[in-house]
């Protein structure tokens, strides 16, 4: 993969679809960003909406209650990371990202907020300021006329690995390298095992014949949000359809 900076779309040399509510997208991108200053790879920090990409599922029957209201909360985060891109370049996205993971999944367990809390504006205001940018970029939040770019864009993550897949999507060496959904972990690897892991990742990638390596049961990430620590290991639940549905 080459150096350099990814100052427009098709440069990088990861692309990196994410919802930043997901949190298996979350532990992935910190994976990803260790890797990144190992190799000094390139990414591009691109959307794809959990909400757009389930608009077909009937929620009450197919998800736990708190679901709808934490991908719309998705959707509108994407919205402002859209306006943030268009006005402040590509480069901006990653540190946007890193901001509202701080705030929504570095810290603990909702403690009986609203579901939907991660999309308010005084979350969004926090992430822009940590992020250096303008908080005005705010009002977004409810800027429809976005949804059009970010499902074209979500359109393409699920075309490049087929649509039974969740977040993240990471497509290798693009435009002709392999994509595909995760790899989901739970436990942050250190420096010398998120190498490893790459290039056991990226060597599966390679191969022209390789489709999917998959398992269901998977253990609550080391998050704050979940409450668990990097001592602990989380509770193993079954992700079956990728996202704990209540039903296929």
């Amino acid at each position: 993969m080459a150096a350099g900076i990814a100052d427009s779309a098709g440069t990088a040399d990861i692309n990196f679809y994410f919802d930043p509510i997901c949190p298996f997208a979350w532990m992935t991108s910190k994976w990803i960003r260790i890797v990144q200053a190992q190799r000094d790879y390139t990414v591009d920090w691109r959307f794809i909406s959990l909400r757009l990409i389930n608009s077909h599922i009937d929620y009450d029957s197919h998800f736990p209650p708190e679901y709808e209201a934490q991908h719309i909360a998705g959707l509108r985060l994407l919205r402002v990371a859209s306006a943030v891109r268009e006005k402040h370049g590509r480069e901006a996205v990653g540190p946007l990202y890193t901001a509202y993971g701080a705030h929504i999944l570095e810290v603990g367990p909702d403690g009986g907020r609203e579901p939907g809390w991660q999309g308010t504006p005084e979350l969004a205001t926090a992430a822009l300021t940590e992020a250096g940018l303008p908080t005005s970029l705010v009002e977004f939040l409810d800027d429809t006329s976005r949804d059009g770019e970010i499902q074209a864009e979500s359109d393409e993550a699920l075309s490049l690995t087929g649509k039974d897949v969740g977040t993240p999507i990471v497509h290798f060496e693009p435009p002709y390298g392999a994509a595909f959904f995760g790899p989901v972990i739970s436990r942050l690897p250190d420096e010398e095992q998120a190498a490893k892991l790459w290039d056991h990742v990226v060597g599966l990638a390679q191969f022209p014949g390789f489709a999917e390596l998959k398992r269901s049961l998977r253990e609550q990430p080391q998050l704050p949000s979940f409450g668990v620590t990097t001592q602990e290991t989380g509770k193993v639940e079954d992700w079956h359809a990728g996202s704990r549905r209540l039903k296929k």
